[in-house]
């Protein structure tokens, strides 16, 4: 397997670090913008498989290219969510495998947007599901820790512990402080903004997939390991447009532990039209008001030092036992940063979700999963993924059995 990793930053630098001690593959090219980010990351690892280059993501022909030159078999999309199609469609140009952690963007309804969907998150990328399959080719989407982990939960959860799925709730929280910042998002702020303040999408299998206002239906949510109770809040994300495809629930959703600040700064940056991608000419340069805000940030790659905490991803699920009775699990892996500094010196939220995409590429490497086309996590079977993280990776996964609501 010769891996090119595209992107150099807090998610992609623990991807390499993590994937540097495993023995599957041949050769790891890391591609970043910034080509001396890329061979500082190599330079850190010290491992003569591991190689940089600079590279635009935005050009689906320098992907192929690169490809191509390198003789790569998959490509791991590591960037913003905004530069999915050009590599999707670059590393299909080249006959390789894809994954990524974050899907195609979507697209609001025109006139209705708090009801109806529109352009869903994957939708550009699914339109070319019968092209991946008829080439023989996998794209695996949707393969950090959520989308992705929570993912291959729902799987395992459809198998092994429901004959019957009322609702999968992803509920994600944390703990976590960041010393010396009132406001420092541990992720990249402009997929932050995308994801917290476009329309939530909800599934229900009498409705399919529709639409509600960012923030909607705060519920608290009890968290384990010490984080506690949590606020979450509708976010719009993967899960939901992923999970129907492949598993039977009457109903899906995703909500985020944002906290009440964190949901007044993005309240503000949209009123202000600071959440804007379309450039805004200031004197005589053009620059998107979302690429300001984040340059006015601290890189979350920086941030680990002054963090402390905890962070929890997980799904909630709620059904019918296998036994036939009522019954609610939480299916979660918490990340502590301490452990995470000091075993990759890399903080939590990012070294969490570059975990499963080399889990993933593992499998694929072994054939253990395998298949074609444009496929979720839940389209593979979970044990071994799980059995993966847990006995390869030192990963323990839990499931906390929960006292089933009245049906």
């Amino acid at each position: 397997m010769r891996i090119l990793q595209i992107g150099a930053g807090g998610v992609g630098s623990s991807a390499a670090l993590i994937a540097a001690r495993r023995d599957f593959f041949e050769h790891y090219l890391i591609a970043d913008y910034d080509g001396a980010r890329a061979s500082d990351l190599v330079a850190r690892i010290g491992d003569s498989r591991f190689s940089g280059i600079g590279l635009d993501a935005s050009s689906e022909q320098a992907v192929t290219d690169a490809c191509r030159e390198h003789g790569i078999t998959h490509v791991l999309n590591v960037v913003d969510p905004r530069f999915v199609m050009p590599i999707f469609n670059g590393a299909f140009a080249a006959g390789a495998g894809y994954l990524d952690t974050a899907m195609s963007l979507s697209h609001r309804h025109p006139e209705k947007p708090f009801e109806l969907a529109h352009v869903k998150l994957g939708d550009d990328q699914f339109a070319k599901a019968g092209e991946w399959e008829a080439a023989g080719q996998l794209a695996l989407v949707g393969i950090g820790v959520e989308p992705g982990l929570a993912d291959v939960f729902a799987r395992y959860a459809a198998d092994h512990l429901f004959s019957e799925i009322d609702e999968m709730g992803v509920r994600d929280a944390s703990n976590l402080v960041v010393d010396g910042y009132d406001f420092a998002p541990s992720f990249s702020i402009w997929t932050v903004i995308e994801e917290c303040l476009n329309p939530p999408v909800i599934w229900e299998k009498d409705r399919g997939w529709f639409t509600t206002a960012p923030f909607s239906e705060p519920e608290v949510f009890d968290f384990p390991d010490g984080i506690g109770p949590v606020e979450c809040v509708n976010v719009e994300h993967e899960e939901v447009l992923l999970m129907p495809r492949w598993v039977d629930a009457k109903r899906v959703t995703f909500k985020f532990g944002l906290g009440d600040e964190f949901i007044e700064v993005l309240k503000v940056l949209n009123k202000l039209g600071l959440d804007r991608t379309e450039p805004v000419k200031v004197r005589d340069v053009s620059v998107s008001p979302r690429d300001v805000v984040a340059a006015c940030l601290p890189d979350p790659i920086a941030l680990g030092p002054k963090m402390t905490g905890k962070t929890c991803a997980g799904l909630w699920v709620s059904g019918t036992g296998k036994d036939g009775k009522p019954r609610d699990v939480y299916l979660y892996h918490v990340a502590d940063n301490a452990w995470t500094m000091e075993e990759y010196k890399a903080q939590a939220v990012v070294w969490q979700t570059a975990m499963n995409p080399v889990v993933a590429l593992e499998l694929l490497s072994s054939g253990a999963w395998s298949g074609a086309g444009v496929l979720g996590p839940e389209a593979f079977d979970a044990v071994p993924f799980l059995d993966l993280l847990r006995d390869g990776y030192g990963q323990e996964w839990k499931i906390q059995e929960r006292t089933p609501a009245p049906r």
